[in-house]
């Protein structure tokens, strides 16, 4: 099983940034792909972004340009970059890691993109 702590999330006005931060501990020697998935009360779970330990990555269609994912296998983290943040963007935000038998969550971050 791999844990996953998440922090960074927020309050930011529309325009504005965050970043997402995200830490991975245990059986992390198996991870081959971690990203953020957002869920909204109600709503299904969506992913926003995900990175490959080679370093591929895939971005919902409505953050493309404005969201930027990036991994550091070293300290076992993954970071989202979140700039030109709209309102639309508020959601808790969740870190996933995937390993070849299951997918594991964190706990999740609330972002809140507000005026």
């Amino acid at each position: 099983q791999v844990q996953l702590v998440e922090s960074g999330g927020g309050l930011v006005q529309p325009g504005g940034s965050l970043r997402l931060s995200c830490t991975a501990a245990g059986r992390i020697f198996s991870i081959y792909n971690m990203g953020w998935y957002r869920q909204a009360p109600g709503k299904q779970r969506e992913l926003v972004a995900s990175i490959t330990t080679g370093n591929s990555t895939n971005y919902l269609d409505s953050v493309r340009g404005r969201f930027t994912i990036s991994g550091n296998n070293a300290k076992n983290m993954v970071y989202l970059q979140m700039n030109s943040l709209k309102p639309e963007d508020t959601d808790v935000y969740y870190c996933h890691a995937d390993v070849p038998t299951k997918r594991d969550w964190g706990q999740g971050t609330q972002v809140t993109v507000s005026s």
